[in-house]
């Protein structure tokens, strides 16, 4: 996981050890377990189809009992977690912040009464011309690195 860009050794090493501590920090219940998973979960290699295989990769030293034990009984103060990424320092190119924003629909053509329902434009779906279709948008922005 890269929370920022390139940074030399002791000091990238520190930073990077302070981040996991005050992460530690934000669990409370299972808090080993629950952070040996967060870490099988950042280092699979590809998608994850169940937790059963992060309990097969090498960071996750604990059997899949406690996997389930974490996820059942786990606690993480969201709160505090928001708090200790948004006072993460940004990556910059020549001292300029770079930002990518991508926005896309949640489509939902079927639920005719959904709540805070919107109308997502839809390119790609017909020959013709794009559509309009009943959904949910939703958008991430996620700062570049060089």
């Amino acid at each position: 996981m890269s929370v920022r860009g390139p940074v030399s050794g002791a000091r990238g090493f520190a930073e990077l050890s302070r981040f996991r501590t005050a992460f530690y920090g934000c669990l409370s219940a299972r808090a080993d377990a629950f952070f040996e998973l967060t870490d099988a979960l950042l280092c699979a290699d590809g998608p994850v189809r169940t937790p059963v295989e992060l309990s097969l990769t090498a960071e996750h030293r604990r059997g899949y009992g406690s996997l389930y034990g974490a996820l059942n009984h786990g606690r993480l103060d969201t709160d505090q977690l928001r708090d200790l990424l948004a006072s993460l320092p940004l990556p910059r190119f020549g001292g300029r912040l770079v930002l990518t924003v991508d926005v896309s629909p949640w489509l939902r053509s079927d639920a005719a009464c959904a709540p805070q329902r919107l109308f997502c434009h839809v390119h790609g779906r017909s020959k013709a011309a794009p559509q309009i279709i009943p959904g949910w948008p939703y958008s991430f922005v996620a700062a570049l690195t060089p």
